[in-house]
């Protein structure tokens, strides 16, 4: 098996993994999510594979609900965040040695900060909620993807194609869509996929903290939150399942992102 079928099937079953959760979500909600308090604390077994909590709601369904809240907050902020990251990159490398000095400038200062400390301020002066978690995640996420697609401009840029069809008469707007936009498309999808995994650890990680969605959502943030208090009393299963399905979701939008790289990368795509 080759280096370009074996990609495929991992980012496959990668991408199996992270519909999954989309397609039970519609399926289990209703009676499931309610509270049944004659089933309550209920250990893992066939008719809840991943045991109830002290209300007796199925935990299969709310970890279920909770990844697919951290999915829709994860792709709003991590293309929120891509989009600021491209043109920002491009501006840095196209406007000048002004605008590309304030911009460097730009994402130094937000790389000098500790990232959660400027999530939680962001999210605190937000108001929290999804609004406040998505503009958090999307307003301190884009730095290095910036970093990355001024450099990839520079570089293009002294390219001998570029030099050579600036020789030629060709306008900007010709060179930057028929031959910088084909090259940092590649690096533009794949560093946004690469985002996800951190937009939604960052998500989780405010809602854990009680800043970011709403505790009457069954978010994996307040799901772990909730089951802190109850894992002395031997629920052990409150917060193990849920968190194994946010480290398979994060590692399964990983794996996703380095296969697509794999694949169009042009170095490996003849491997």
């Amino acid at each position: 098996m080759n280096l370009r079928t074996r990609t495929l099937i991992y980012a496959a079953m990668a991408l199996v993994l992270l519909l999954l959760p989309l397609a039970l979500s519609p399926v289990l909600g209703g009676d499931r999510l309610a509270t049944h308090l004659i089933d309550r604390n209920e250990p893992p077994s066939w008719r809840h594979p991943f045991g109830t909590d002290w209300l007796g709601r199925d935990m299969f369904a709310r970890s279920m609900k909770g990844l697919t809240l951290s999915l829709g907050v994860g792709l709003t902020a991590a293309l929120a965040s891509g989009f600021i990251a491209g043109a920002l990159g491009l501006m840095a490398a196209t406007m000048g040695k002004a605008a590309d000095r304030f911009i460097t400038w730009l994402i130094d200062l937000f790389l000098s900060v500790p990232h959660l400390v400027l999530l939680l301020l962001i999210a605190f002066v937000t108001g929290g909620g999804a609004k406040g978690v998505i503009l958090a995640v999307g307003l301190t996420h884009w730095p290095s993807l910036a970093r990355l697609i001024r450099a990839e401009i520079l570089q293009l840029k002294h390219s001998e194609f570029v030099l050579i069809s600036k020789h030629m008469g060709r306008s900007r707007m010709w060179i930057a869509t028929r031959h910088l936009l084909p090259h940092l498309w590649p690096q533009f999808i794949v560093g946004t996929l690469l985002l996800f995994p951190h937009a939604i650890l960052h998500e989780a990680a405010i809602t854990f903290l009680g800043m970011g969605l709403s505790p009457h959502q069954p978010a994996i943030g307040i799901i772990l939150s909730e089951s802190m208090r109850y894992l002395s009393t031997g629920m052990w299963w409150l917060a193990f399942f849920p968190g194994l399905c946010l480290v398979m979701l994060v590692r399964s939008f990983d794996v996703l992102a380095r296969s697509l790289h794999a694949l169009i990368d042009p170095g490996r795509s003849q491997e």
